[in-house]
Order: C-alpha cells, then sequence, then structure tokens
C-alpha cells in the first residue's frame, strides 16, 4: 500500500467555519498575536490568553467535518495515509483520520506551564470540560496552560513528521500558504521522484524546489473530489 502524506492548513478547516488567524476578519485581526500566541503574552496575562483558548474550544462544539476532511479519511481505505496539519482543530479526527500529527498543538488538550511537552502533564479535555480555569493545575503544580505552540517555540513534532515525509510515495498540499515555517519547509524532505499535489482556491507561491506539483485552484472539499478522481485513475494500488 502507497503512503500518502497530507500536509494541511487553515484553508482545510475554513469550509467547516472555523475562524483563520489569517487573512481578512482572521483572529489576528481582533486578537494581537503577541497577547494571546506568545509566551510573553501569556506570562503577562494569562488569563486573557486561557479565555482566548476557551472560545476556541466552544467554537469547535459548534462546527462539524466538511467533505474535504471526510475525502481525506476515506483516502485510508486505498492508501497509508499520516496527516501532518497546521490546525489545532480536531476535525481530521472527527472525520475519521487515523494518523494525525499536530505540529502546532491541540486545541482539545492542555499542558504544564512549566514543562508543556512533557507527556506526563499533557490532558485530553473531553467536550463537557473545555473550560479551563485559573487555578486548575497539572500533577506538577503549574498552572493548566493550552497546549499550543506558540510563536517563539520549537515545534516539538517537526522532526517525526520530516520521517514521514521522507517516506512518501504522495505528497498533497490543502489549505497552507506554505508561508508558516518550519511547516512549508516539509517540501524540502519530499523525494523528487514522487507525484505531489496542492488543492487552494488562491494561488501559492510555493518553492517547488525542482517538483512538478499538479496545482487544483478549488476549496478543500471540492479539490478533494477532483484529486479522488485523478488518484482512482492514475495512483489507485
Amino acid at each position: 500500500m502507497k503512503k500518502m502524506v497530507v500536509l494541511s492548513g487553515a484553508g482545510m478547516s475554513a469550509e467547516s467555519g472555523v475562524s483563520t488567524f489569517r487573512g481578512a476578519g482572521g483572529l489576528w485581526d481582533k486578537y494581537p498575536v503577541e497577547e494571546v500566541a506568545t509566551p510573553q503574552g501569556y506570562a503577562a496575562n494569562p488569563g486573557l490568553v486561557i479565555n482566548f483558548y476557551n472560545e476556541r474550544r466552544r467554537q469547535l462544539l459548534d462546527v462539524e467535518p466538511n467533505k474535504g476532511h471526510e475525502l481525506i479519511a476515506e483516502l485510508e481505505k486505498e492508501f497509508n495515509v499520516t496527516v501532518v496539519t497546521q490546525n489545532i482543530d480536531n476535525l481530521h479526527e472527527r472525520a475519521g483520520s487515523s494518523k494525525v500529527i499536530h505540529l502546532h498543538g491541540e486545541l482539545t488538550k492542555v499542558c504544564s506551564s512549566y514543562a508543556p511537552n512533557d507527556p506526563r502533564y499533557i490532558k485530553k479535555l473531553s467536550p463537557e470540560e473545555y473550560e479551563i480555569k485559573i487555578g486548575d493545575l497539572a500533577p506538577d503544580g503549574s498552572q493548566y496552560r493550552p497546549y499550543i505552540v506558540w510563536f517563539g517555540e520549537a515545534v516539538p513534532k517537526i522532526e517525526e513528521a520530516i520521517q514521514y515525509v521522507e517516506q512518501a510515495d504522495i505528497f498533497l498540499i490543502i489549505g497552507t500558504s506554505m508561508n508558516v515555517y518550519p511547516a512549508a519547509g516539509l517540501l524540502n524532505y519530499v523525494s523528487s521522484r514522487i507525484p505531489v499535489y496542492l488543492i487552494d482556491p488562491n494561488e501559492v507561491n510555493v518553492n517547488s524546489n525542482g517538483h512538478k506539483i499538479h496545482v487544483i485552484r478549488k476549496v478543500a472539499s471540492e479539490g478533494m473530489e477532483e484529486l479522488m478522481k485523478l488518484l482512482s485513475e492514475k495512483e489507485k494500488v
């Protein structure tokens, strides 16, 4: 069974109604990055940051995976699929994808403020406990903070993602501007011999690095429908 790696970004979840961070009307227009997505912002006003991510979790209760998410999950019938996502929502998992690497953290988890990546202190929240308050402590005695990779922090899962990308037989980029590193750099680890597909309704300025990229200028759901047809004709195992 061929190995496929899917790199997804904010455009993947936009059809589901998840607020994007970048772009006109995005969350960064309403909340300064420095205040809600940096270690310094958290240190200055932890209550503001915790409530910001509480709001993001409440939004998850009102959104559903879209057809694009569902079709990516459906690819597992024919391919060994690994999803590498820059998104912090859980829509890939809810659609049925079984192997998802979250580069920028997971909205539905909280962690230690002292050691954010220590697995002993990472807690998965059920929808009934999406509200975190000041005073909710991790087992090491620190305040539970969002399990999110903030600006200025290392991306601990990038090495794992690179390992899957290096072994891929097919690479799919969907709903990402390819401007955010280190995720955008994953294309550098893709073998020049394998097919690369890019789905996005907007023009994406990507350094092809010698790869021939098949571009599908459509939103995630429509683009995935077109890709499924292409794969059934050309790539099916």
